[in-house]
Protein backbone atom coordinates (compact mmCIF):
# COMPACT_ATOMS: atom_id res chain seq x y z
CA UNK A 1 0.00 0.00 0.00
CA UNK A 2 1.29 3.45 -0.86
CA UNK A 3 0.42 6.07 1.74
CA UNK A 4 -0.26 9.68 0.94
CA UNK A 5 1.93 12.30 2.58
CA UNK A 6 0.52 13.57 5.84
CA UNK A 7 0.35 17.22 6.75
CA UNK A 8 0.01 19.08 10.00
CA UNK A 9 1.89 19.07 13.26
CA UNK A 10 2.56 16.51 15.95
CA UNK A 11 3.81 16.58 19.53
CA UNK A 12 7.10 15.21 20.81
CA UNK A 13 9.39 15.36 23.81
CA UNK A 14 12.24 17.59 22.72
CA UNK A 15 15.11 19.83 23.74
CA UNK A 16 16.80 22.85 22.19
CA UNK A 17 19.82 22.88 24.49
CA UNK A 18 21.59 20.12 26.38
CA UNK A 19 21.56 19.96 30.13
CA UNK A 20 19.61 18.71 33.13
CA UNK A 21 16.13 17.19 32.83
CA UNK A 22 14.44 20.57 32.87
CA UNK A 23 15.64 21.26 29.31
CA UNK A 24 12.94 18.81 28.16
CA UNK A 25 9.59 20.15 27.02
CA UNK A 26 6.72 19.27 24.70
CA UNK A 27 7.50 20.55 21.21
CA UNK A 28 5.54 20.65 17.99
CA UNK A 29 7.04 19.31 14.79
CA UNK A 30 5.79 18.59 11.28
CA UNK A 31 4.27 15.15 10.87
CA UNK A 32 7.15 13.19 9.30
CA UNK A 33 6.92 12.33 5.62
CA UNK A 34 6.74 8.67 4.69
CA UNK A 35 9.15 7.13 2.21
CA UNK A 36 9.60 3.82 0.46
CA UNK A 37 10.06 0.83 2.80
CA UNK A 38 9.03 2.91 5.80
CA UNK A 39 6.09 2.91 8.21
CA UNK A 40 4.51 5.78 10.09
CA UNK A 41 3.43 4.88 13.62
CA UNK A 42 1.04 6.72 15.90
CA UNK A 43 3.03 6.19 19.09
CA UNK A 44 1.17 5.29 22.26
CA UNK A 45 4.17 4.51 24.48
CA UNK A 46 7.90 5.20 24.26
CA UNK A 47 10.46 3.96 26.78
CA UNK A 48 12.89 6.07 28.78
CA UNK A 49 16.32 4.39 28.82
CA UNK A 50 19.60 5.33 30.52
CA UNK A 51 20.94 6.20 27.06
CA UNK A 52 18.28 8.93 26.81
CA UNK A 53 19.84 10.67 29.81
CA UNK A 54 23.16 10.87 27.98
CA UNK A 55 21.42 12.11 24.84
CA UNK A 56 19.72 14.88 26.84
CA UNK A 57 22.89 15.92 28.65
CA UNK A 58 24.90 16.29 25.43
CA UNK A 59 26.74 12.99 24.95
CA UNK A 60 25.82 13.08 21.23
CA UNK A 61 25.91 16.87 20.82
CA UNK A 62 28.66 16.87 18.21
CA UNK A 63 26.75 14.48 15.94
CA UNK A 64 23.40 16.17 16.55
CA UNK A 65 24.87 19.50 15.45
CA UNK A 66 24.27 18.35 11.88
CA UNK A 67 20.50 18.48 12.48
CA UNK A 68 18.07 21.20 13.43
CA UNK A 69 16.69 21.42 16.98
CA UNK A 70 14.51 20.43 18.70
CA UNK A 71 16.18 17.09 19.29
CA UNK A 72 13.89 14.19 20.24
CA UNK A 73 15.21 11.35 22.45
CA UNK A 74 14.07 7.76 22.61
CA UNK A 75 14.90 4.41 20.99
CA UNK A 76 11.81 2.28 21.78
CA UNK A 77 8.25 2.91 20.68
CA UNK A 78 5.00 1.03 20.35
CA UNK A 79 1.69 2.03 18.86
CA UNK A 80 -0.49 1.70 15.77
CA UNK A 81 0.62 1.78 12.15
CA UNK A 82 -0.95 4.85 10.56
CA UNK A 83 0.45 4.32 7.05
CA UNK A 84 2.98 2.25 5.12
CA UNK A 85 5.19 3.17 2.20
CA UNK A 86 5.78 1.35 -1.07
CA UNK A 87 7.52 -1.98 -0.63
CA UNK A 88 6.14 -2.75 2.83
CA UNK A 89 4.33 -6.08 2.90
CA UNK A 90 4.63 -7.38 6.50
CA UNK A 91 2.71 -4.50 8.10
CA UNK A 92 -0.54 -2.68 7.37
CA UNK A 93 -2.41 0.33 8.74
CA UNK A 94 -4.07 -0.54 12.02
CA UNK A 95 -1.44 -3.07 13.12
CA UNK A 96 -0.16 -2.75 16.65
CA UNK A 97 3.63 -2.66 16.42
CA UNK A 98 6.82 -2.11 18.39
CA UNK A 99 9.82 -0.42 16.82
CA UNK A 100 13.44 0.51 17.43
CA UNK A 101 14.99 3.74 16.19
CA UNK A 102 18.17 5.79 16.49
CA UNK A 103 17.43 9.29 17.85
CA UNK A 104 20.52 10.73 16.15
CA UNK A 105 18.84 11.57 12.86
CA UNK A 106 16.91 14.48 11.36
CA UNK A 107 13.53 13.03 12.35
CA UNK A 108 14.65 12.43 15.94
CA UNK A 109 13.84 9.56 18.25
CA UNK A 110 10.93 7.53 19.55
CA UNK A 111 9.38 9.98 22.02
CA UNK A 112 7.16 11.49 19.35
CA UNK A 113 3.45 11.10 18.78
CA UNK A 114 4.10 10.39 15.09
CA UNK A 115 7.17 8.38 14.18
CA UNK A 116 8.55 7.18 10.85
CA UNK A 117 10.96 4.23 10.89
CA UNK A 118 12.28 1.73 8.36
CA UNK A 119 9.73 -1.06 8.06
CA UNK A 120 12.48 -3.56 8.93
CA UNK A 121 12.70 -1.94 12.38
CA UNK A 122 9.05 -2.58 13.29
CA UNK A 123 7.15 -5.80 13.99
CA UNK A 124 3.64 -6.68 15.07
CA UNK A 125 2.86 -6.98 18.76
CA UNK A 126 1.46 -10.45 19.44
CA UNK A 127 -1.94 -10.92 21.09
CA UNK A 128 -1.78 -10.80 24.86
CA UNK A 129 1.04 -8.24 24.96
CA UNK A 130 0.06 -4.65 25.66
CA UNK A 131 1.44 -1.66 23.80
CA UNK A 132 3.07 -0.47 27.02
CA UNK A 133 4.76 -3.83 27.59
CA UNK A 134 6.00 -3.97 24.00
CA UNK A 135 7.55 -0.51 24.29
CA UNK A 136 10.01 -1.82 26.89
CA UNK A 137 11.56 -4.45 24.62
CA UNK A 138 13.22 -3.33 21.36
CA UNK A 139 16.43 -1.51 22.30
CA UNK A 140 17.39 -3.53 25.37
CA UNK A 141 16.32 -6.77 23.76
CA UNK A 142 18.37 -6.14 20.63
CA UNK A 143 21.34 -5.13 22.81
CA UNK A 144 21.12 -8.42 24.69
CA UNK A 145 20.89 -10.41 21.44
CA UNK A 146 23.85 -8.55 19.94
CA UNK A 147 25.95 -9.13 23.06
CA UNK A 148 25.22 -12.86 23.13
CA UNK A 149 25.85 -13.19 19.40
CA UNK A 150 29.20 -11.42 19.73
CA UNK A 151 30.31 -13.82 22.45
CA UNK A 152 28.95 -16.87 20.58
CA UNK A 153 29.36 -19.09 23.63
CA UNK A 154 28.68 -22.82 23.30
CA UNK A 155 25.97 -24.55 25.29
CA UNK A 156 27.19 -25.17 28.84
CA UNK A 157 29.56 -22.19 28.90
CA UNK A 158 29.55 -19.86 31.90
CA UNK A 159 28.37 -16.27 31.57
CA UNK A 160 28.29 -13.64 34.30
CA UNK A 161 25.87 -10.73 33.80
CA UNK A 162 26.40 -7.72 36.03
CA UNK A 163 23.57 -5.43 37.09
CA UNK A 164 21.11 -8.29 37.50
CA UNK A 165 18.25 -6.08 38.67
CA UNK A 166 18.36 -3.93 35.52
CA UNK A 167 16.09 -4.43 32.54
CA UNK A 168 18.90 -5.17 30.06
CA UNK A 169 20.34 -7.77 32.42
CA UNK A 170 16.90 -9.29 33.01
CA UNK A 171 16.39 -9.86 29.28
CA UNK A 172 19.96 -11.12 28.88
CA UNK A 173 19.55 -13.68 31.67
CA UNK A 174 16.43 -15.08 30.06
CA UNK A 175 17.96 -15.21 26.58
CA UNK A 176 21.23 -16.71 27.86
CA UNK A 177 19.38 -19.51 29.63
CA UNK A 178 17.49 -20.24 26.41
CA UNK A 179 20.89 -20.70 24.74
CA UNK A 180 21.87 -23.29 27.32
CA UNK A 181 24.40 -21.15 29.18
CA UNK A 182 25.21 -21.34 32.89
CA UNK A 183 24.35 -17.86 34.14
CA UNK A 184 25.66 -16.00 37.18
CA UNK A 185 24.35 -12.55 38.01
CA UNK A 186 24.30 -10.15 40.95
CA UNK A 187 21.71 -8.32 43.01
CA UNK A 188 21.35 -6.43 46.28
CA UNK A 189 20.88 -8.72 49.27
CA UNK A 190 17.16 -7.93 49.50
CA UNK A 191 16.57 -8.91 45.84
CA UNK A 192 18.60 -12.10 45.56
CA UNK A 193 15.52 -14.34 45.53
CA UNK A 194 13.65 -12.20 42.99
CA UNK A 195 16.56 -12.21 40.57
CA UNK A 196 17.11 -15.93 41.12
CA UNK A 197 13.52 -16.35 39.96
CA UNK A 198 14.51 -15.11 36.49
CA UNK A 199 16.27 -18.42 35.96
CA UNK A 200 19.89 -17.54 36.74
CA UNK A 201 21.87 -20.52 38.03
CA UNK A 202 23.65 -18.44 40.67
CA UNK A 203 23.03 -14.97 42.13
CA UNK A 204 25.75 -13.25 44.16
CA UNK A 205 25.54 -10.09 46.18
CA UNK A 206 26.40 -6.96 44.22
CA UNK A 207 28.99 -4.38 45.25
CA UNK A 208 32.72 -4.36 45.92
CA UNK A 209 34.24 -7.80 45.56
CA UNK A 210 31.63 -9.12 43.13
CA UNK A 211 34.37 -10.52 40.85
CA UNK A 212 35.77 -12.51 43.74
CA UNK A 213 32.32 -13.84 44.63
CA UNK A 214 31.89 -15.00 41.04
CA UNK A 215 35.29 -16.74 41.23
CA UNK A 216 34.12 -18.62 44.31
CA UNK A 217 31.51 -20.26 42.08
CA UNK A 218 33.78 -20.71 39.03
CA UNK A 219 37.36 -20.87 40.38
CA UNK A 220 38.99 -20.73 36.94
CA UNK A 221 36.87 -17.76 35.91
CA UNK A 222 33.76 -17.52 33.78
CA UNK A 223 33.97 -17.79 30.02
CA UNK A 224 32.60 -14.26 29.62
CA UNK A 225 31.00 -11.29 31.35
CA UNK A 226 28.23 -9.08 29.99
CA UNK A 227 28.88 -5.92 31.98
CA UNK A 228 25.50 -4.17 31.96
CA UNK A 229 26.38 -2.41 35.24
CA UNK A 230 29.46 -0.84 33.61
CA UNK A 231 31.74 -2.02 36.44
CA UNK A 232 34.68 -1.73 34.08
CA UNK A 233 38.16 -3.24 34.53
CA UNK A 234 37.56 -4.51 38.11
CA UNK A 235 35.21 -7.17 36.69
CA UNK A 236 38.01 -8.65 34.58
CA UNK A 237 39.14 -10.62 37.64
CA UNK A 238 36.00 -12.77 37.22
CA UNK A 239 36.92 -13.85 33.67
CA UNK A 240 39.15 -16.76 32.70
CA UNK A 241 42.27 -16.22 30.62
CA UNK A 242 41.24 -15.60 27.01
CA UNK A 243 37.58 -15.09 27.89
CA UNK A 244 35.20 -12.40 26.68
CA UNK A 245 34.05 -9.09 28.15
CA UNK A 246 31.08 -7.28 26.64
CA UNK A 247 30.78 -3.55 27.38
CA UNK A 248 27.72 -1.45 26.58
CA UNK A 249 28.86 2.18 26.88
CA UNK A 250 31.67 2.35 24.29
CA UNK A 251 34.39 1.88 26.91
CA UNK A 252 37.86 1.50 25.49
CA UNK A 253 39.58 0.10 28.61
CA UNK A 254 42.51 -2.25 28.12
CA UNK A 255 42.08 -5.88 29.08
CA UNK A 256 44.50 -8.45 30.50
CA UNK A 257 45.37 -12.15 30.19
CA UNK A 258 44.14 -12.33 26.61
CA UNK A 259 40.58 -11.33 27.51
CA UNK A 260 38.76 -9.96 24.45
CA UNK A 261 36.68 -6.78 24.84
CA UNK A 262 33.51 -6.64 22.71
CA UNK A 263 31.86 -3.26 22.25
CA UNK A 264 28.13 -3.63 21.67
CA UNK A 265 26.54 -1.30 19.14
CA UNK A 266 22.80 -1.82 19.01
CA UNK A 267 22.67 0.38 15.90
CA UNK A 268 23.83 -2.68 13.95
CA UNK A 269 20.66 -4.55 14.90
CA UNK A 270 17.90 -1.96 14.63
CA UNK A 271 16.75 -3.30 11.25
CA UNK A 272 17.01 -6.96 12.29
CA UNK A 273 13.35 -7.86 11.79
CA UNK A 274 13.92 -11.47 12.78
CA UNK A 275 15.49 -10.50 16.10
CA UNK A 276 12.64 -8.09 16.83
CA UNK A 277 10.11 -10.81 16.05
CA UNK A 278 11.89 -13.17 18.44
CA UNK A 279 11.59 -10.54 21.18
CA UNK A 280 7.89 -10.13 20.45
CA UNK A 281 7.48 -13.88 20.81
CA UNK A 282 9.50 -13.88 24.03
CA UNK A 283 7.06 -11.35 25.47
CA UNK A 284 4.27 -13.92 25.22
CA UNK A 285 6.16 -16.49 27.29
CA UNK A 286 6.20 -16.87 31.04
CA UNK A 287 10.01 -16.58 31.08
CA UNK A 288 10.24 -12.80 30.88
CA UNK A 289 8.50 -10.78 33.60
CA UNK A 290 7.92 -7.47 31.85
CA UNK A 291 7.99 -4.66 34.38
CA UNK A 292 6.66 -1.14 33.78
CA UNK A 293 8.13 1.13 36.42
CA UNK A 294 5.84 4.08 35.72
CA UNK A 295 3.92 6.01 33.07
CA UNK A 296 4.52 9.71 32.40
CA UNK A 297 2.84 12.19 30.11
CA UNK A 298 5.05 14.03 27.59
CA UNK A 299 4.69 17.11 29.79
CA UNK A 300 6.24 15.16 32.67
CA UNK A 301 9.21 13.77 30.73
CA UNK A 302 11.65 15.69 32.95
CA UNK A 303 10.27 13.87 35.99
CA UNK A 304 10.79 10.53 34.25
CA UNK A 305 14.42 11.45 33.55
CA UNK A 306 14.94 12.48 37.18
CA UNK A 307 13.53 9.20 38.41
CA UNK A 308 15.69 7.20 35.99
CA UNK A 309 18.78 9.13 37.08
CA UNK A 310 18.03 8.48 40.75
CA UNK A 311 18.57 4.75 40.20
CA UNK A 312 16.70 1.76 41.55
CA UNK A 313 14.27 1.60 38.61
CA UNK A 314 13.03 -1.93 37.98
CA UNK A 315 11.80 -2.38 34.43
CA UNK A 316 11.19 0.66 32.23
CA UNK A 317 9.64 4.08 32.60
CA UNK A 318 7.35 5.09 29.74
CA UNK A 319 6.24 8.28 28.03
CA UNK A 320 2.58 7.68 27.18
CA UNK A 321 0.89 9.76 24.47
Amino acid sequence: MTAESSSGRTRAVGLYTFGDPDVLSVVERPVPELGEDEVRIRVQAAAVNPTDLGFRSGARAETLAAFDAPYVPGMDAAGTVEAVGDGVDHLAPGDFVMAAVMPVRAQGGAQSEMLVVPAASAVQIPPGVSVEEAATLPMNGLTAIEALDMLDLPEGATLAITGGTGWLATIAVVLAKRRGLIVITDAPAEELDRVRGLGADHVVERGDGVAERIREIVPDGVDAVLDTACIGPPILAAIRDGGGWVVVRHQQDETERGIVRHNVSVARRLDDTGALQSLATLATSQDLPIMIAGNYSPEDAAEAHKRQAAGGVRGRLLIVF
